[in-house]
């Protein structure tokens, strides 16, 4: 079976600017309710993080769940109305509450009305984060992720030409705002949080997303050395299907292990896998579908200038 991708590319830009619109649209929303576009994690707006279990050790104190409105009702009564509350575990016997930065004696007090109210708890963890460092952490992210861009176009136009190096960026972006949008998505259906991890995630995927379209760049620039006298279409097409079982065996061999630390790897690294699960196989998307329809495009219409000027000067 061979894939036609240039006949195709319609459908392929109406979908990826179906799940690109999608996630802008669920950041404006997110921005409207919270300020942010995506629901930020402690470790970039600061505060206390309490991961509480209940104490099943006590009788009769795991018979229900833990109620969310009960918690915070809680808070709303220690003047914490606006913290973050998230139910864990599948029998939902544990409670992860990200609120203001609190001293030693306001974790202690929190502590004991849920107590009091809910049930006995075991403290699991408290994370205390200032604000000063989470604006460092986000910064210190955004600029990583600006350079290895800048660098990434830099060594493909030397590489190859500009307009490969423009349009793998293009791919990249389109990696990076699928991943983002989803997330966004996910802020809002189900209070997901990005943390320091997720920048972490976005640059791997950066550069997982490149090499696919540099193994597919490489093989149309062979096959336009050799044979350049045949048309762009019909060489992307020849480059995409001829390194397609590369890019689809090198994507699921790194999928598999993605795939187990979500569902395996706890809470803390949870997201992360979900976060390069998602990115991987938008760039394996991108690089086949997206980079390389964008050049034959643009070298189809560069083409058809210079017959054009061409004709014009001849005239």
């Amino acid at each position: 079976m061979r894939l036609q991708v240039i006949k195709q590319r319609s459908l392929w830009w109406m979908i990826s600017g179906a799940l690109i619109l999608a996630g802008i649209v669920a950041m404006f929303i997110s921005w409207q309710q919270i300020q942010a576009p995506l629901r930020p994690s402690l470790d970039f707006v600061g505060g206390t993080l309490l991961q509480l279990e209940l104490d099943c050790t006590q009788p009769n104190n795991c018979t229900q769940p833990i109620d969310p409105a009960a918690v915070r009702q809680v808070l709303a009564e220690q003047d914490l109305a606006n913290s973050t509350i998230q139910v864990l575990g599948n029998e939902k016997q544990a409670v992860s509450i990200r609120t203001s930065d609190l001293d030693v004696e306001e974790r202690s007090q929190l502590v004991n009305a849920l107590n009091e109210k809910i049930g006995r708890f075991t403290v699991q963890q408290i994370n205390t984060v200032g604000p000063t460092l989470g604006r460092q952490i986000f910064t210190s992210g955004l600029l990583a992720l600006i350079i290895s861009f800048a660098g990434i176009m830099v060594y493909l136009s030397l590489r190859f030409q500009l307009d490969y190096a423009v349009f793998a960026i293009v791919a990249l972006l389109h990696d990076v705002l699928v991943t983002v949008g989803i997330f966004a998505i996910l802020g809002l259906v189900l209070q997901v949080e990005v943390d320091s991890l997720f920048i972490v995630a976005l640059l791997t995927i950066v550069g997982f997303s490149v090499n696919d379209t540099v193994v597919i760049y490489d093989r149309i620039r062979e096959t336009i050395k050799v044979d350049g006298d045949r048309s762009i279409n019909d060489i992307v097409d020849d480059a995409v299907n001829q390194t397609l079982s590369r890019s689809i065996n090198t994507t699921l061999t790194t999928l598999l292990p993605l795939t187990a630390i979500f569902l395996l790897g706890g809470e803390t690294l949870k997201y992360f896998a979900l976060a390069l699960i998602i990115g991987f196989i938008a760039g394996a998307y991108s690089s086949i579908f997206i980079a390389s329809s964008l050049l034959a495009l643009w070298r189809k219409r560069s083409e058809k200038s210079m017959v054009f000027d061409s004709a014009g000067e001849k005239g």
